[in-house]
């Protein structure tokens, strides 16, 4: 029953939110797009990083990838299509150079990742240089409500997908990796093929919300589109809410799109030093974020009632 209930209460809340698309002024429709974009791309963040304790920081490389792929199609297919095929290309791409990168691990996967984002980074700018295209413009896109919707499609996606593996056969194969990789082989998880799958999974989700995001901004910059704070955002949205389930990166992205939008836009530097201290706050003293602090003092209440 109480299964039921829940499901009802997501799919209202779902069909308000997308109801919001013809109700909303631009500024929170923006400020929506903006939520929807991070939920999603920390979904995502945890299918990998949450799961397999395999950490990365740059998980921009494939947000970027997606937006690139993105605007090389404009005009050739129709959006939506041109969207679909940028996840299928970076997820093929990201199943093609997941074993290599996955068998770095602890500390030297960390840099490998924030590394492979830079180095994509730089092949798409010798690329545009050779073509003489410093940017890439977009005319012509969809209104930001349908962006909205198709953003807000993608999160709901997003949790979903990481709800279902954390509950499933897989996700617990994963999450026994992170636990001890050594162990899990010897018992018989199949650690080499889980990991590629969660690789490939955990870019499909961020380059089709890379190509929505360049339809928002309505330019490509590769500088833009790799820019490493996109992974730092991400990585402490997920921290912050918990980030070993879907509920987790719902409250970190809220908290921190909420303290973006009332920081941001008039002091960028304290923004980015709250942000840090907020970081290394959670990790020292609050391991298991918002949701795990939340669960922990549910679980006393209930005890001292009791």
């Amino acid at each position: 029953m109480n299964n039921s209930l829940r499901l009802i209460g997501t799919a209202a809340v779902i069909v308000i939110l997308a109801s919001l698309s013809g109700l909303a002024s631009e500024y929170m429709l923006g400020i929506g797009f903006t939520l929807f974009m991070y939920i999603a791309l920390a979904q995502s963040w945890i299918i990998l990083s949450g799961m397999t304790g395999y950490i990365s920081l740059g998980h921009v490389v494939f947000f970027g990838s997606g937006a690139y792929v993105f605007v090389l199609l404009w005009g050739l297919v129709p959006v939506w299509l041109g969207v679909a095929i940028s996840g299928l290309v970076v997820g093929i791409g990201a199943l093609m150079i997941g074993y290599p990168v996955l068998r770095v691990r602890g500390p030297y996967f960390v840099i490998l990742s924030f590394g492979l984002a830079e180095l994509v980074k730089n092949l798409v700018l010798i690329n545009e240089a050779r073509m003489y295209m410093s940017l890439r413009p977009v005319f012509g896109a969809p209104p930001l409500a349908q962006l909205y919707i198709a953003m807000l499609v993608l999160a709901v996606v997003a949790t979903a997908l990481t709800y279902w593996i954390r509950r499933s056969r897989f996700g617990a194969g994963l999450r026994s990796i992170r636990e001890d990789e050594w162990a899990a082989e010897t018992i018989g998880v199949p650690a080499s093929r889980l990991k590629l799958i969660a690789f490939a999974l955990s870019g499909l989700i961020p380059a089709m919300v890379g190509a929505i995001f360049i339809m928002r901004s309505g330019i490509f910059q590769p500088g833009d589109a790799f820019n490493p704070i996109v992974s730092f955002t991400i990585v402490t949205m997920a921290i912050i809410g918990g980030s070993d389930d879907a509920a987790g990166p719902l409250l970190g992205v809220a908290f921190l799109v909420i303290l973006q939008e009332l920081l941001w836009a008039n002091w960028p530097e304290i923004y980015m030093i709250i942000l840090g201290v907020l970081l290394i706050g959670f990790v020292l003293f609050a391991p298991g974020g918002i949701l795990g602090w939340c669960s922990k003092n549910l679980s006393r209440s209930k005890k001292n009632a009791a």
